[in-house]
């Protein structure tokens, strides 16, 4: 296969067939032997973007493996799209180490990366009754969605909405959920409420933008010259360019700090935040191959007790409740997701490569038949 378009897109709210049903795999060794409905001539091997050992790009391959099947509480879900994220990245690496502990000390559990699937269930476990086969659903899985095939908790998915195409509902769910979880469940944004955004031209930064503003909130947003044109038309009402302007001058001033990079110290974060403000970290410094950002959120978190603004930190959760407020604000075109470029699995390796850089700009698609 080879990449497809290479030009910076919007992904259409327009809904698209279904992809055809080509061979897939599983995100680690397929379940055998569970009951399950669905349509009984899908193939039983299928191409896969792997990864058999931690490391950067040059260990993925494009390989035939198992398709997977689903156990009694999961649907197999025949991929339409799927889209690249940090947490693709850090479990490709395995970095930060302590990552290890849950994802495999010596070799990977998860063999196939991505976790943002959009697609069309083709089997059901035999415990599921809440989907059924044919409908389209999107969500965040346990990695798998650099495949034609995942097998996946039900409870892990949504119903796309009509009229919003799987490419859209594929680049969104792992930076969709915490881009709204930031803003939403730990910042607590309301309307007429100043947000800042800092790192606004990533994948979560780009749902931010857009998030923070169907939420009726006046937005910041910094990032560099290159994405600052695409900001503004995302809906910021102020952009600044890190490169010659600084956020920090000006005093307090926001009422949220939704922090996707962690390059700036606590004091500056502080002093730009009203009485009882929020600042939100999604992540941090990432120098430390060991613990990554936490001796830094650590430090940040003790140092906001001396102030009346508090410090949130999390990790976005599946939630079928967010999954379903992010589908309606795709199919009012509240959000429309950024798409830099749209790759097959043979991009997968050069793709992930560029996520690490940690200089990728909007969501990077996988089509992945």
């Amino acid at each position: 296969m080879s990449p497809r378009s290479t030009t910076t897109t919007t992904a259409s709210t327009t809904a698209s067939e279904p992809a055809s049903e080509p061979a897939s795999e599983p995100a680690s060794e397929p379940a055998t032997g569970e009951p399950i409905t669905g349509p009984s001539a899908i193939a039983p091997t299928m191409p896969a973007a792997v990864a058999r050992r931690y490391g950067t790009a040059e260990v993925i391959s494009v390989e035939n493996v198992p398709t997977p099947t689903p156990r009694k509480n999961e649907v197999l879900v025949g991929v339409a799209a799927s889209s690249l994220n940090a947490l693709d990245w850090h479990f490709l690496t395995g970095t930060p180490y302590f990552l290890r502990l849950i994802a495999g000390l010596r070799r990977p559990k998860r063999i196939i990366h991505g976790a943002d699937v959009a697609g069309t269930v083709v089997a059901v476990g035999a415990d599921v009754t809440s989907l059924r086969v044919g409908d389209r659903v999107f969500g965040e899985s346990a990695g798998g969605g650099f495949a034609p095939y995942l097998a996946t908790k039900a409870d892990t998915l949504s119903g796309i909405p009509t009229g919003v195409s799987f490419e859209a509902a594929g680049s969104t769910p792992v930076a969709g959920l915490t881009a709204l979880q930031g803003l939403r469940t730990h910042g607590a944004v309301r309307p007429g409420e100043h947000v800042l955004i800092n790192g606004a031209a990533g994948g979560v930064g780009t749902f931010a933008v857009q998030i923070a503003k169907a939420l009726g909130a006046e937005v910041t947003a910094v990032c560099s010259t290159r994405n600052v044109d695409m900001i503004r038309r995302l809906g910021a009402d102020h952009v600044v360019d890190y490169t010659t302007d600084d956020f920090v001058p000006g005093g307090a001033r926001f009422d949220v700090m939704l922090d996707n990079i962690g390059n700036r110290s606590a004091a500056d974060c502080m002093s730009v935040l009203r009485p009882a403000g929020r600042y939100v970290a999604v992540s941090g410094p990432k120098e430390n191959r060991l613990l990554g950002p936490v001796g830094h959120l650590i430090r940040t978190k003790f140092a906001f007790r001396r102030t009346d603004a508090t410090f949130h930190q999390f990790t976005a959760a599946t939630n079928q409740s967010d999954l379903a407020f992010i589908g309606n604000l795709l199919a009012s075109g509240q959000v429309v997701p950024e798409v830099q470029r749209t790759i097959g699995l043979d991009g997968v390796a050069d793709a992930l490569a560029e996520i690490g850089s940690g200089h990728v700009r909007s969501k990077i698609l996988v089509v992945p038949t």
